[in-house]
């Protein structure tokens, strides 16, 4: 059976929400039912937006440290203040953008958000976003009893891509990437170093059918995706590697001279 994907409409929420009540209305609204193997992805905005996870800029204090990152990376005061609290490390930048990690999740500008948010206004990144995917899985397991999997996605840059392109922040019930060491490829040459990161292709797919603007479709089912589920807790160290173990962070700052 072939994958799909089925986009949920969901009507635009403006306060603090219980996520997985939506769901079920959701669901309803649009003629849905989960089955026995699904993956539900979620936008982590809409997660955000559920947490009360907005912030008034009017409202920032700027410290020193938060002027002169507005001032090197012309950034505005408040946004790059906001960056500072949100971020683990900063790596640099351009105007405009400032690259941050957090939780290894590298973004720019600490995946702060203007979309999909009332004038003045900015979205930050989901709180506990594992324990947030995790509590939907029970909940869903205990209402339905079947077993399905969560994930929390994202839009992100790739490196010199044009474009946006899905990522999961987060997962529960479903094995984050697929190790095929071992495997040999079309020669028969044994995979050395190879892992799918099946989740973040999932991520990208539904991400896709979602959309970024108007559209109002936070949520989407993933169906013969033929990922592997699981009960066990995921870790979040499973779907990421430290910074200075990426190789396009250690690449750009040893660089080569010629």
């Amino acid at each position: 059976m072939s994958l799909t994907v089925s986009p949920l409409f969901s009507e635009r929420k403006e306060d603090a929400f219980d996520v997985f009540e939506v769901l079920l209305e959701t669901l309803d609204k649009n003629d849905e039912r989960l089955q026995e193997g699904d993956v539900i992805v979620i936008s982590t905005k809409y997660i955000s937006n559920s947490q009360g996870r907005l912030i008034d800029l009017n409202n920032v204090k700027t410290s020193k440290e938060g002027n002169e990152v507005s001032k090197k990376f012309q950034i505005k005061a408040e946004i790059a203040e906001i960056i500072l609290r949100e971020s683990d490390k900063i790596f640099g930048g351009i105007s405009g953008f400032v690259i941050t990690a957090a939780d290894n999740i590298m973004a720019p500008n600490a995946g702060i958000d203007k979309s999909n948010a009332k004038k003045g206004k900015v979205i930050l990144y989901p709180k506990n976003p594992y324990l947030i995917a995790e509590q939907i899985r029970r909940k869903v397991f205990l209402k339905f009893l079947i077993h399905i999997g969560v994930i929390l996605v994202d839009s992100r840059l790739m490196p010199s891509r044009i474009g946006t392109s899905g990522v999961a922040v987060s997962c529960a019930g479903i094995e984050p990437v697929l190790d095929m060491r071992a495997e040999k490829d079309l020669d028969g040459n044994p995979l050395k170093v190879t892992f799918q990161a099946v989740v973040d292709n999932l991520a990208t797919i539904a991400n896709h059918k979602m959309g970024e603007a108007a559209e109002s479709k936070p949520f989407a089912i993933v169906r013969n995706s033929g990922a592997k589920l699981t009960d066990r807790k995921i870790s979040p160290t499973e779907m990421a590697i430290s910074p200075d173990q990426c190789v396009y962070v250690r690449g750009l700052t040893n660089p080569m001279n010629y």
